[in-house]
């Protein structure tokens, strides 16, 4: 999916999600000239397809300029097949987007996941700039990650470098095995165990009151100990998970993204948790939240046609 810049002068990203299609267009610098949200038509291949060609005609409009075109999107394209694959957005599973979407827009596209999509945008212009390896991980209702090299995505021969949400958690207790059952037909899967809902699952399995991850959140800065118990066990997990692909990347930078990104007591605990699970003589790897927050993956598909 990648081609000549046909002359193109700016850089236009889409970031396709379950719920809405955001779009951006940057210049040179990475100064915001054009955006726009619309609704994903859910459940429709061919109406994604068409709205995001129509959310890019528009872009191009706004910006007065043809674009070079990046999208993120959920999954991946298989290099074996052509076809989607891997993603929660199931109605584009099996199917051929990445041609599809550039026969809708008569030009080369270049397609990639949107967890990689974060870590390129925060490699380019954001909490990892300047850094050559960055690891950025999405803490969210789901949970993936994404790897940037030398500011460009590192896919893997099958697409799949950075999918940490769907390995067992490691060292895990007694009581933590076989572990919650995963929509992808596994247990004890990361996301299981470090997403959003899952926090609240584990109080509700902990507490027997059932509330939202955000609700445990504001009950453990009140002090509730119940709340405060299962942060701790969360924030424990989520460092063994860390420290498993720290001891295999050795990242220059890890970057949280997603809503839990925005919890500090999450970014300031985090390398404690982390420490004793990695396999050095110290730990000393800056964990960041991402700078461009929620704009992180549309900025990051507009990067995927960086300078050359």
């Amino acid at each position: 999916m990648s081609g000549s810049r046909t002359g193109a002068v700016f850089r236009l990203g889409i970031d396709l999600g379950g719920t809405k299609i955001a779009g951006i267009v940057l210049d040179a610098g990475g100064f915001v000239l054009a955006e726009a949200r619309v609704p994903t038509p859910r459940n429709d291949y061919a109406g994604t397809v068409r709205t995001v060609a129509e959310l890019v005609a528009r872009l191009e409009v706004e910006a007065g300029s043809p674009c070079t075109v990046g999208v993120g999107m959920p999954g991946a394209i298989s290099p074996a097949t052509g076809l989607v694959k891997n993603a929660n957005s199931h109605w584009l599973n099996g199917r051929p987007f990445g041609v599809d979407l550039e026969a809708a827009f008569g030009r080369p596209i270049r397609i990639e996941n949107d967890a990689n999509c974060l870590a390129v945008s925060e490699a380019v212009d954001g909490a990892g700039a300047g850094s050559s390896l960055v690891w950025a991980v999405i803490l969210g209702t789901g949970v993936g990650s994404g790897i940037a090299w030398d500011r460009r995505p590192l896919a893997g021969r099958g697409r799949i470098a950075g999918e940490w949400g769907h390995n067992p958690l490691p060292s895990p207790d007694d009581d933590e095995r076989p572990g919650p059952a995963c929509y992808c037909g596994r247990h004890g899967c990361i996301e299981t165990w470090v997403s959003g809902p899952a926090l609240a699952a584990d109080h509700a399995r902990r507490t027997g009151i059932t509330c939202s991850g955000e609700a445990v959140v504001a009950a453990m800065r009140a002090g509730e100990a119940g709340a405060r118990a299962s942060f701790a066990a969360y924030l424990d997990r989520l460092g063994r998970g860390v420290a498993h692909v720290v001891n295999i990347l050795d990242p220059d930078v890890v970057v949280i993204g997603g809503g839990l990104s925005r919890v500090p007591e999450l970014i300031g605990g985090l390398p404690v948790a982390t420490a004793p699970h990695v396999f050095s003589d110290r730990f000393d790897t800056p964990i960041r939240e991402s700078l461009h927050g929620d704009a992180s993956g549309v900025r990051g598909a507009a990067w995927l046609w960086d300078a050359e």
